[in-house]
């Protein structure tokens, strides 16, 4: 339920301008999730959700864009405990997750320092990469595998 809800928070960060832990309370109540405002603090902070300025002038939540680790801590908490296999064919890589954990999963790739990664896109429970040369996909797809292990 955990990811399943952070999963939400990242969809209702990027569709929205949410600015207080408030508003992210009553949006994720009003899509069935019971939460408080305890739970939505604990869930920003496990996100690394940061504030930002908005070209309104107005803060808004976010995902850091921190120069971290090229697989940081998040990343792989997420990949074991959300993926649950990883295929290719070409320069696509499709990965199936937990159903609802997609967006959350993507996130970590997306933030992650993977140059060779053009983009992915995220379902409910699937995720595709584009990788840039369909050479690079096997190793990439191997380093993915130890993750998940």
């Amino acid at each position: 339920m955990r990811h399943t809800r952070q999963s939400r928070i990242i969809e209702l960060i990027t569709m929205h301008d949410i600015d207080t832990q408030e508003k992210l309370v009553e949006l994720l109540n009003a899509d069935g999730y019971r939460v408080t405002q305890a739970t939505v603090s604990r869930d920003i902070k496990n996100l690394k959700l940061v504030k930002t300025l908005t070209g309104h002038g107005k803060y808004k939540y976010t995902v850091a864009k921190t120069p971290e680790q090229s697989l940081s801590e998040r990343f792989i908490k997420i990949m074991k405990e959300c993926i649950l296999s990883i295929k290719y064919s070409g320069n696509i890589i499709v990965i199936q997750t937990l159903s609802g954990c997609a967006n959350a999963a993507a996130e970590a790739i997306d933030t992650s320092n993977f140059p060779m990664i053009l983009g992915s896109i995220a379902g409910d429970n699937t995720i595709f990469l584009v990788v840039d040369d369909p050479e690079k996909v096997p190793s990439l797809v191997e380093q993915f595998n130890e993750l998940i292990k």
